[in-house]
């Protein structure tokens, strides 16, 4: 272990802020859709992706590419969305293996009350008090680090 870099003090204090922010962030969304619209936030990212498909489908394998879900979650999660009438499994017209998932006009509905309370909250805990420079270093940041990301940096190659 004589090659590991050890992250100095700085590193590692925004590190643990970083995951300490990340953590509280996503626990006090989910709570938030949870209370107002008895969505997860998982529900809404999966409603999201829907939502933002031409004709409010995809091909499984697409959401789990876009969400970056173990296929066993996804395909649990979609089960219990499907059961509460969020999405619909359909036979895809192109492929009769394959299959789509639809948002439904229940899981539109959901996401169409859901999103006006989520987006208020996501401004007031995250964009709230940052400048439009902060705003613009947190973008690029993202996308410096989305980038090695999709390289396949995070697997050391």
């Amino acid at each position: 272990m004589s090659g590991t870099r050890w992250l100095d003090d700085q590193e590692q204090r925004a590190w643990r802020a970083f995951i300490r922010m990340h953590g509280r962030l996503t626990a006090r969304l989910n709570r938030q859709l949870q209370a107002d619209s008895g969505l997860s936030l998982a529900d809404y990212e999966v409603l999201v992706q829907l939502t933002d498909a031409p004709d409010g489908r995809l091909r499984p394998f697409e959401l789990q590419r876009d969400l970056q879900w173990e296929q066993s979650r996804l395909s649990h999660h979609l089960t219990r969305m499907q059961r509460r009438g969020l999405v619909a499994r359909e036979e895809c017209d192109e492929d009769g293996r394959g299959a789509l998932i639809a948002l439904t006009d229940e899981g539109r509905r959901a996401i169409v009350a859901a999103a006006p309370g989520h987006v208020e909250t996501v401004r007031r805990l995250f964009f709230e008090g940052l400048t439009r420079d902060q705003l613009a270093t947190l973008r690029q940041v993202s996308d410096e680090v989305l980038a090695r990301l999709d390289t396949g940096a995070d697997l050391g190659g």
